[in-house]
């Protein structure tokens, strides 16, 4: 087996990357609280390419389960 040590690996980071002047979480903001990544599956992402079309979807769900949820209780 030949592997190699630590020390003779290819850094991950190479010298001419200079993130001295980045700020942390510039991007942050983007992201709301209250946001959840879902990640699709190819098939899935084919069909639902963007977030409105995937919540469109689950709210039509949403109210056929409402609705089944309503008759199964009267």
């Amino acid at each position: 087996m030949n592997q190699e040590s630590n020390n003779e690996r290819e850094p991950e980071m190479l010298e001419e990357y200079d993130f001295s002047d980045g700020v942390r979480g510039k991007y942050a903001d983007r992201f709301s609280r209250d946001s959840h990544v879902v990640v699709l599956d190819p098939d899935v992402a084919q069909v639902f390419t963007n977030s409105e079309s995937v919540n469109r979807a689950l709210r039509a769900l949403l109210g056929i389960i409402q609705e089944q949820s309503e008759k199964a209780h009267t």
